[in-house]
């Protein structure tokens, strides 16, 4: 009988979308969106036109454009209510336009991104609702060895860089990108997402491992549900770590620690108690950990500095920024922007001089050891290890 009932419904669906049959005022709450008609009406049913939203363009202009008069159009952005926000319509975006004939619109579609579309019925009960795409999510492999670096060789694989800041992410702690060597290796098994045979997205990266001649560094995803890291090594330990291995992404070491380095500007033989990191200027620099910024000013010959507590252990600096993102006594968190590169002071070119001081004393930043932030709990040890033989075996298998 259910069956029968349904057969009915659904024919009773098809009949008056074909017709247009106009329904009464206010009939429904709520409009009617099945697997038949996913945007929640008959699409065949009109003639289409669609366009992009031009530049300047509000919402009373976009809607009176297509037809509606002044008063459909206030009325269908105050039905609008929390379910579009008629002010962050963007240029370019796309929509389409049904008309039931030459002049009379009765629905737009306005594309929020390549997954979500707003509907809004524009004739008889005004009505406005969300519809999104359906989306696939395919698990993915990549194999990359570095030949000259983790951006060209991965694009050169058919990486997204989406994928491959992600990766950066993962490994921002334990992989010093700045040091990475022909014939170091990446595999990965991630998830992508795909809408309509077209990719949006990586939904996440489940399985990597780092190769560098006998050592394998593995990260693995695993929620404990807690809020906080998602990433662990084989033991347990979090990827995430107190400092960052490098203040900027993507870029290569100039001039590296040293006691006698011949300065590019004097030509004296002095010491370099930093490393530099060529970027081009305006490149964001970020604090490799939290603390509190001592100074942002002027340096001297350092040009704009950042220098920046940690702890009652480690300080660092930037110098040479073009300008800053921060001020004295400001409170800063791992990752978040300090400043931009430049070649304020003295300099022959743009680039960050990063400097980091243990008790007082300049070390080599990129010998910085960093302590791990807290583990797993135990109790989802064996849940880990058991997810990391898993995709372990689904990469190297390809199963």
């Amino acid at each position: 009988m259910k069956t029968l009932l349904n057969i009915l419904l659904a024919s009773l669906l098809v009949a008056s979308c074909v017709q247009n049959a106009k329904k009464q005022p206010h009939q429904e709450a709520v409009p009617i969106k099945d697997t038949v008609y996913p945007l929640g009406f008959c699409t065949d049913s009109f003639r289409v036109v669609s366009g992009e939203i031009k530049a300047g363009e509000n919402f009373m202009t976009w809607v009176s454009r297509l037809g509606l008069s002044h008063e459909e159009a206030f009325s269908l952005a105050q039905a609008c209510d929390t379910v579009f926000d008629v002010r962050k319509m963007r240029a370019g975006a796309t929509w389409k336009a049904y008309y039931q004939d030459s002049t009379r619109l009765r629905y737009l579609v306005y594309d929020n991104s390549r997954i979500r579309q707003t509907v809004f019925r524009c004739q008889d009960s005004l009505a406005v609702w969300k519809y999104d795409r359906p989306v696939q999510t395919l698990e993915k492999r990549a194999d990359v060895t570095i030949q000259s670096s983790l951006w060209n060789d991965m694009t050169d694989a058919g990486a997204s860089p989406e994928l491959i800041s992600m990766l950066a992410d993962i490994y921002a702690w334990t992989v010093d990108f700045f040091g990475l060597q022909k014939g170091d290796r990446f595999r990965l098994l991630y998830d992508e997402d795909f809408c309509e045979g077209e990719s949006v997205g990586i939904a996440r990266i489940r399985y990597a491992e780092f190769l560098r001649d006998t050592t394998c560094l593995p990260a693995i995803w695993f929620d404990q549900g807690d809020g906080g890291n998602t990433y662990w090594n084989e033991k347990g330990e979090s990827m995430r770590k107190a400092f960052l291995k490098a203040p900027l992404k993507f870029n290569r070491i100039s001039s590296g620690f040293s006691y006698h380095r011949r300065h590019p500007v004097h030509g004296t033989v002095r010491a370099h108690t930093g490393v530099d990191y060529a970027a081009p200027t305006g490149t964001p620099v970020m604090s490799i950990g939290d603390g509190t910024v001592l100074s942002a000013g002027w340096g001297g010959g350092g040009g704009n500095t950042v220098k920046i507590r940690h702890n009652s252990v480690y300080t660092t600096a930037s110098l040479h920024l073009s300008r800053f993102a921060v001020k004295a006594g400001q409170r800063v968190s791992q990752g978040q922007v300090i400043g931009y590169v430049g070649m304020t002071g003295t300099a022959t070119g743009p680039h960050l001089d990063f400097r980091v001081w243990k008790n007082g004393s300049p070390i080599n930043p990129l010998k910085l050891e960093s302590p791990a932030a807290e583990p797993i709990g135990p109790e989802n040890l064996p849940a880990l290890d058991s997810a990391a033989r898993e995709m372990k075996g689904r990469l190297t298998g390809g199963k």
